[in-house]
């Protein structure tokens, strides 16, 4: 993480190197600054660093931010440091952006008091947004997240389940219950739930249309790609998501794009990776002559680019098991599996 500070005064100075002896950290300071303008270099610091440090009031901070803030899943975090040095203040960006924790760090190195108000951490629960954050998962919808968190601090019902059984059971929630293998969620009142789908058939049931329900999406999905040369961008992006949706897998599922080097340039292909927000895997044709014989090959490949199969053997590659065998989609072929 990039981090900023800015301060205002040589007092503030003082505290910036005092930092900078523990945490690397680019300074704007209005004592060495010619033409010093707090909002306009607010403004492109908020795009350019993970998180901004203020030497000053929360007032002036406060000010200073308030007309670059978007969203909690894109601001960088903000925290305020008073010019004495007594206290640290987690202003913006707590969870998803880290400005609780790096309050902590710095508080630690200043000796100073931390202030964190959310009220998750106040009161030891764990906030879904953080559970996405510790676990790299992704956060369906921000709306959701928030309703689970209130009613964390209501102290109400929330219920926890991972597909994988992966992630230990976070603290305020509790352990969700499986009765003949359907979910069995009567006695509470929302539910945060590990998956790589779009939906899960009992949670779609209207006998809990009441419940408070939040996806936290696992990227564990790879996508093995083979096509012709110069495919058509958004035929290759529609059908690859079309599959995705018969499949019942969230597009933003998917961890690997991957294919053969001899197709490490072709359009569709990377722009399908980079709609996808994937890695893109590529791996040499000696990688999957390695493994090719264990799948169903094409003489006509083999006579254009030299092995018998791509889709099927990049996605074993990626370490993945597959879910389905080579799918042929009019010029292109698509296997996927599931890390």
């Amino acid at each position: 993480m990039r981090i900023a500070v800015v301060s205002l005064n040589k007092k503030g100075d003082i505290i910036a190197e005092n930092i900078a002896k523990g945490i690397q950290v680019d300074l704007y300071s209005k004592t060495k600054i010619e033409d010093f303008n707090i909002n306009s270099i607010t403004k492109e610091l908020m795009k350019k660093y993970g998180a901004l440090v203020f030497l000053s009031s929360t007032g002036i901070a406060v000010r200073s931010i308030s007309q670059y803030i978007k969203s909690k899943d894109v601001d960088p975090a903000v925290i305020v440091i008073d010019v004495l040095g007594k206290y640290v203040i987690s202003l913006l960006s707590g969870h998803l952006g880290g400005a609780n924790d790096l309050s902590l760090k710095l508080s630690d190195l200043l000796g100073a008091v931390p202030i964190i108000t959310t009220a998750t951490d106040i009161l030891n629960v764990k906030a879904p947004d953080i559970i996405a954050l510790e676990n790299n998962l992704i956060i369906d919808n921000l709306k959701d997240a928030k309703e689970i968190s209130s009613l964390l601090v209501d102290g109400k019902k929330v219920a926890f389940m991972d597909e994988k059984n992966k992630i230990d059971l976070p603290e305020g929630y509790l352990e969700l219950s499986l009765e003949k293998n359907n979910i069995s969620l009567e006695n509470f009142q929302g539910i945060v739930y590990v998956t790589n789908k779009t939906n899960v058939h009992d949670l779609s049931k209207s006998k809990y249309d009441n419940l408070k329900k939040l996806r936290l999406i696992r990227k564990d999905m790879v996508l093995g790609i083979g096509c012709k040369k110069d495919y058509p961008v958004e035929k290759m992006i529609e059908q690859v998501c079309a599959k995705l949706e018969e499949l019942n897998i969230d597009k933003r599922a998917v961890k690997y794009v991957a294919t053969v080097e001899i197709k490490k340039d072709e359009k569709a292909i990377l722009e399908l990776n980079k709609f996808l927000k994937a890695d893109l895997k590529i791996f040499t044709r000696e990688d999957i002559r390695k493994v090719q014989h264990k799948y169903k090959g094409s003489d006509f490949v083999e006579k254009s680019i030299g092995i018998r199969a791509v889709c099927e053997p990049c996605v074993e590659l990626c370490k993945a098991a597959l879910l389905t065998e080579k799918i042929r989609l009019s010029g292109m072929t698509l296997c996927i599996g599931k890390i």
